[in-house]
């Protein structure tokens, strides 16, 4: 930093290059240098011959050395990115520029300023423009410059140099010790905004910087640092002068303060946005690098005008040349901080630390519109992150999770979020073209079913599965006649919602539909099939027979059960006796629920005529599936194309083939059995203590704990059942409510529940059956 600039001429530019590396030049111009000198060497035409760069007498041989093996080692990982290449002398009998393996004391000379010695390095021209406008460069071509950052940064992931650990105040890591040189500025203004700056980096940013990804990096990929062709896209890059060892984050924050150079407001942010698009094409950022790049960002704002004042000051630099960016960077500074760090945070992409916001309910109530399904809770969870069967919400504190069973094998299960996003770096298109991943997906879902099932069709959601197989079964029996469960829920669509009793609020069952009531165990009522084949009689009275019955293999929304394998043999017998075609519903029942086989309607020694499944099938991803068999779907053929855009998309079943990866790499069977029964005891010790706890039931990780007035009566207490579920929800387990009057607590976990989360569940049961007598 304090080395004076090398005086050397023009002249002696032309003579040093051709005494040391043998190039003929007939003029040199100055190109301009912060703390070197630099020329272009051209010819009798004016044409380009080299660069010369003579360094100032402080700088250290080994750190030359070090550029120009970063140099090669770029070549050589990345031939695309062209970066400027060092000469070698003269005197090695084969001038010209670097080749892997040359010893770096061929790749600098010394030139003498009486006793003061430079070193001096000759590189080879690369097509492009130097120093060109940040402000004028288009929004492709600030992507590309973001993608270029990534590849420099991935090119020299695998180089490592002694001389690389070094202190260098343009490395944003060093920030804080450009204090010493805010007196040396001399707007109030700018110092003030600078001293800030620095302040909130030493304080938020430096105890955690440790944690950030480093390696050597080049840490000043900027518009004076490289060459662009007329559109403003690197053509090449040309310094390595201020490489160190650091976080990928100094990288980013040198491009971003270079680039920035005449922007402020929401135009700012923009432009950070478009290079951190084109960065993340290649390398995707963490969630504390996006956290730290604004105070990152603007630090390196803070240091280019406290380094180019403190050089002003000290008589190293003209104050013009030296000072030229920080207008610039005092704007930009002065736009984060008008935003507010947490806003540039959040502009940047990162999640931001936010607290609860007391108007998010009213908010979703004004965009969602009066019908939407009401919030859980009496006091609504906003929620934060997830992990495992772990929910946090926004003010940190973490809850049970022994409700949901859309993330099937845990939230962000790091296999999952993994292949959902390295396949959604690929390409994610439908499937009229061919890819592999949703063929792989159908072909292991067949595998796991019985023979005969041996077609898949792929959509999006359980209601679009359950919404297709009743379509086919209609088309195939020339029926409409519906079947399913007294409080069932199948879907949303019009078709599903027809087959979903829990949904028909108005009480008018549509004229194709007809229900049985499930088996209640508990008070030793509709046990058998006389129920479902009074229903199956009532539909051929109207002149409706019966094109399919579905089912749920847990009956979750009726109130849970297990069901009993005999009966649902003969449910399936009476269905097909009446020519109709049976649909095992396995969205809720199904992918290891029960903890017997993948599919619940294994336990029960049934080969179903369709399979469907959604919410499990992605881990929350929207994925979904209808099995049958090929010669159902073939009586469709010339009447109806079965094809969904986004069905079977290679995201989706990237996602769902993780999640059957995890199932079996897991031993997720095994898991759900061992803790099914140990949740089994567990809640029958907790409701043998509380009379209110009618009756448990359920297998593998779906339970039911039904509440009643009076154990004599059985009489159902569903306002208790929401008192209790609120009272857990307050001591941080979470589960819900079902059954027709809402009174039994449905305890339907993900499938990472194991059996060191059961005994914080039975407590806070407890708890709060004590608390609602």
């Amino acid at each position: 930093m304090r080395g004076a600039r090398p005086r050397l001429t023009t002249a002696d530019a032309v003579a040093v290059a051709e005494a040391s590396f043998g190039v003929r030049a007939r003029a040199a111009r100055d190109l301009g240098s912060e703390r070197d000198r630099t020329f272009l060497l051209t010819d009798d035409d004016g044409g380009p011959l080299a660069v010369l760069k003579v360094s100032n007498p402080a700088e250290d041989p080994a750190v030359l050395d070090m550029e120009a093996a970063a140099a090669l080692h770029v070549t050589t990982v990345d031939p695309g990115l062209r970066v400027a290449l060092p000469w070698r002398q003269a005197s090695t009998g084969a001038p010209g520029p670097a080749r892997p393996g040359d010893d770096p004391g061929v790749l600098r000379a010394q030139w003498k300023d009486g006793e003061v010695a430079h070193w001096v390095r000759l590189y080879d021209v690369l097509p492009g423009n130097s120093r060109i406008s940040a402000a004028e460069l288009s929004d492709a071509a600030l992507v590309a410059w973001g993608e270029t950052a990534a590849r420099l940064a991935q090119a020299l992931r695998g180089f490592g140099h002694p001389a690389a650990h070094r202190t260098m105040l343009w490395d944003v890591q060093n920030a804080p010790a450009a204090r010493a040189m805010v007196g040396d500025i001399r707007d109030p203004r700018a110092r003030a905004v600078v001293a800030r700056v620095l302040d909130r980096f030493e304080r938020d940013v430096v105890p955690v910087w440790g944690r950030l990804r480093a390696q050597v990096a080049h840490t000043d990929l900027s518009v004076d640092n490289t060459l662009t062709d007329q559109d403003g896209f690197v053509t090449g890059v040309i310094d390595f002068g201020d490489m160190s060892h650091t976080a990928l984050v100094s990288d980013l924050a040198s491009v971003l303060d270079s680039l920035g150079t005449g922007r402020e407001g929401p135009e700012l942010f923009r432009l950070a946005r478009l290079v951190l698009d084109g960065y993340q094409r290649r390398v995707e950022l963490e969630d504390l690098e996006l956290e730290l790049l604004g105070p990152a960002w603007a630090a390196r704002s803070a240091v280019t005008i406290a380094i180019s004042s403190w050089r002003v000051a000290q008589g190293l630099e003209e104050q013009e040349f030296a000072e030229r960016y920080n207008a610039a960077c005092l704007r930009m500074l002065e736009t984060m901080e008008a935003a507010g760090w947490d806003e540039v945070a959040r502009q940047l992409g990162a999640r931001g630390r936010r607290g609860p916001d007391p108007s998010l309910a009213a908010r979703r109530a004004a965009a969602f519109g009066p019908a939407v399904d009401p919030l859980f809770y009496d006091e609504p969870v906003e929620v934060a992150t997830a992990r495992g069967v772990w929910i946090t919400d926004v003010a940190g504190r973490s809850y049970l999770d022994a409700y949901n069973n859309v993330p099937c094998v845990g939230h962000a299960h790091p296999r999952v979020t993994a292949a959902i996003a390295r396949q959604s770096r690929q390409i994610n298109t439908h499937t009229r073209y061919l890819h592999p991943a949703a063929i792989e997906l159908a072909e292991r879902l067949t595998a796991t079913c019985p023979p005969g099932l041996d077609t898949v069709l792929l959509v999006n959601s359980g209601s679009e599965a359950n919404d297709l197989a009743w379509r086919m079964a209609t088309a195939v029996t020339g029926r409409r006649g519906g079947l399913c469960t007294a409080f069932a829920y199948h879907g949303i669509t019009e078709v599903t919602a027809a087959l979903s009793p829990e949904g028909w609020l108005d009480g008018v069952r549509p004229e194709h539909v007809e229900t049985w009531e499930a088996p209640d165990t508990y008070r030793g009522r509709h046990l058998d099939a006389s129920a479902f084949a009074a229903a199956l009689a009532r539909l051929w009275e109207r002149g409706l027979p019966p094109a399919a019955a579905i089912l749920d293999g847990i009956v979750t929304s009726d109130g849970i059960a297990d069901l009993d394998p005999a009966y649902v043999r003969e449910l399936v017998r009476l269905t097909r006796e009446a020519g109709a075609l049976w649909i095992a519903d396995e969205v809720q029942s199904g992918y290891a629920r029960t903890g017997a086989s993948l599919w619940s309607f294994d336990r029960f020694g049934v080969v179903p005529d369709f399979v469907t499944i959604g919410k499990p099938m992605g881990n929350g991803h929207p994925v979904a599936a209808v099995i049958t068999r090929r010669d159902i779907v073939a009586e469709l053929v010339g009447r109806a194309t079965l094809f969904s855009t986004f069905g079977g998309n290679p995201v989706s079943a990237a996602a769902a083939l993780a999640v059957l990866d995890v199932i079996e790499d897991e031993r997720v069977l095994d898991r759900v059995r061992g803790t099914g029964l140990a949740l089994r005891s567990a809640l029958a010790e907790v409701a043998a203590d509380h009379p209110g706890a009618g009756d448990v039931r359920g297998v593998g990780l779906a339970w039911g704990v039904e509440l009643v007035t009076d154990p004599a009566t059985r009489e159902p207490d569903g306002e208790r059942a929401k008192r209790v579920r609120d009272r857990m929800r307050h001591l941080g387990v979470l589960v819900g409510t079902t059954g027709r009057h809402g009174n039994v607590l449905k305890i339907r976990p993900p499938l990472a529940f194991d059996e060191t989360h059961v005994p914080a569940l039975a407590e806070a049961l407890a708890t709060a059956l004590t608390l609602t007598r």
